[in-house]
C-alpha cells in the first residue's frame, strides 16, 4: 500500500475523534450555556449545538465503516493510542476555528490598541481579590469584582483599569476544575486563546488544570505568569507550624520566625511547581508568590510593605510585557508624529 494508504486510517480515525471531541465539549457546555446563549444553535441546520455535533460523529462514523478491513484495524490500533495516551493525561488538541476565534473575541469585547490580561485558576484560588488589587482597588470598593469562597461567576468579567493612563483589561476566568467544566475542555470552552497574556494562579495546590491552561498556552504562544496567592495566610500558617509563641517573644523572635516561614513557603512553592511542570513535560518557569493585601498597597498606596515578596515583581513584569508586545517604541513614535510624542503608546499590533 502507498503512503496515501497508509496515512488514511489515521485520517479517518482523526476525523472520528474530533467530532466524538465535540460531542463532549457541547454536551458539558450546552447544559449550561444553550439558554443564555442563543447564537450557539441553529447550526447548519441542525435541532441544536448537540444535534450539530451528532451529525459530525455520525457522519465521521459512517465513513469509517465502510473503509476496507485493514483500515479498521489500524484505526483500532489508532484508537488504542489513543486511548492510553488520554489515560495517561494526554489530552486531543482542538484548534479553534476562525468563527470560533471571532466569537471569542466578540465575546470578552476584545479592542485593538488594549492589553488583555485574563486570570485563570480553579475556583476560590482569589481570582477577583487580585484583579481588584492589579487596579489599585480594595475587595468592597467601588466597581471592585465581587469575592467569596465560592465562585460568584459563571461568565468571563471583564474590568477594565479604572486608571485612564493604563490600557490595560483584566479578565476573571470561572470556574476551572468544577464539575461545570472538565480541565483539558476549560481552556477551549472560555475562549483563553484570545488573551494577550494568562495569569496562571493556585491557592493550596497546583493542579492538573493549571497544568493543562500553560500547555495550551505554549501551543498558542500565549505569555503565562504562574502566581501563588494569599501569602500572607500561608506564611502565618508555616510560622504557627514552627512552634513560635507571641506570649514568649521578647519582640524579635516574630521577625526572624516570619523571614525562616517566608523563605521555607517561597523554595516549597517552587519545588512543588518545578516537580508537576517536568512531570508534565513542560519548561521549568517562574512562580510567584503574592499577598492581593500587599499588591494593593503596592499599586494604589505606591507603598511597599515589609512583607513584600514578589507583588513589585509580578507588576513590573506584566508591564514589561504589555509594552514588549504592544508599545511602539518612544523614537518611531515620535517619528510617527512629527516628533510630539512622549512616551511609548500602545500599537495594535499582531505578534
Amino acid at each position: 500500500m502507498g503512503q496515501a494508504a497508509s496515512t488514511l486510517p489515521t485520517v479517518l480515525y482523526n476525523m472520528y475523534w474530533v467530532a466524538k471531541v465535540i460531542v463532549n465539549i457541547v454536551d458539558s457546555f450546552l447544559e449550561s450555556h444553550v439558554r443564555d446563549n442563543p447564537t450557539v444553535v441553529n447550526l447548519d441546520g441542525a435541532k441544536d449545538g448537540r444535534d450539530y455535533a451528532r451529525r459530525t460523529a455520525r457522519a465521521a462514523a459512517e465513513e469509517a465503516a465502510v473503509a476496507p478491513p485493514e483500515t479498521v484495524w489500524l484505526a483500532k490500533q489508532t484508537q488504542a493510542v489513543t486511548a492510553e495516551r488520554l489515560r495517561k493525561g494526554v489530552q486531543p488538541v482542538v484548534i479553534p476555528s476562525a468563527s470560533e476565534l471571532a466569537t471569542a473575541k466578540e465575546r470578552v469585547q476584545y479592542k485593538d490598541g488594549l492589553f488583555h490580561f485574563a486570570i485563570a485558576g480553579v475556583s476560590g484560588s482569589g481570582k477577583s481579590s487580585l484583579i481588584n488589587a492589579f487596579r489599585g482597588l480594595r475587595n468592597g470598593d467601588l466597581g471592585a469584582a465581587p469575592t467569596g469562597v465560592i465562585e460568584t461567576t459563571s461568565q468571563i468579567d471583564r474590568y477594565p483599569d479604572p486608571n485612564p493612563r493604563l490600557p490595560f483589561v483584566w479578565y476573571d476566568i470561572p470556574r476551572a476544575g468544577t464539575f461545570a467544566q472538565s480541565d483539558w475542555q476549560y481552556f477551549n470552552s472560555q475562549g483563553l486563546f484570545v488573551f494577550d497574556c494568562i495569569i496562571v494562579l493556585f491557592d493550596n495546590r497546583f493542579t492538573l488544570t493549571d497544568i493543562s491552561i500553560l500547555t495550551n498556552c505554549r501551543r498558542f504562544q500565549i505569555p503565562t505568569y504562574i502566581v501563588r496567592s494569599k501569602a500572607d495566610v500561608h506564611i502565618r500558617n508555616v510560622v504557627a507550624d514552627m512552634g513560635y509563641d507571641s506570649d514568649n517573644d521578647d519582640g524579635t523572635r516574630h521577625a526572624q520566625a516570619y523571614n525562616s516561614a517566608c523563605e521555607h513557603y517561597i523554595a516549597e512553592t517552587r519545588a512543588t511547581v518545578q516537580k508537576n511542570l517536568k512531570e508534565a513535560g513542560l519548561p521549568d518557569q517562574r512562580v510567584y508568590v503574592v499577598s492581593h493585601k500587599t499588591m494593593v498597597s503596592t499599586v494604589k498606596d505606591r507603598v511597599l510593605s515589609p512583607k513584600t515578596i514578589h507583588e513589585l515583581e509580578l507588576v513590573r513584569d506584566l508591564l514589561e510585557e504589555a509594552c514588549a508586545r504592544r508599545c511602539v517604541p518612544r523614537s518611531d513614535a515620535a517619528e510617527a508624529d512629527g516628533g510630539q510624542s512622549l512616551g511609548p503608546v500602545l500599537s495594535p499590533r499582531v505578534y
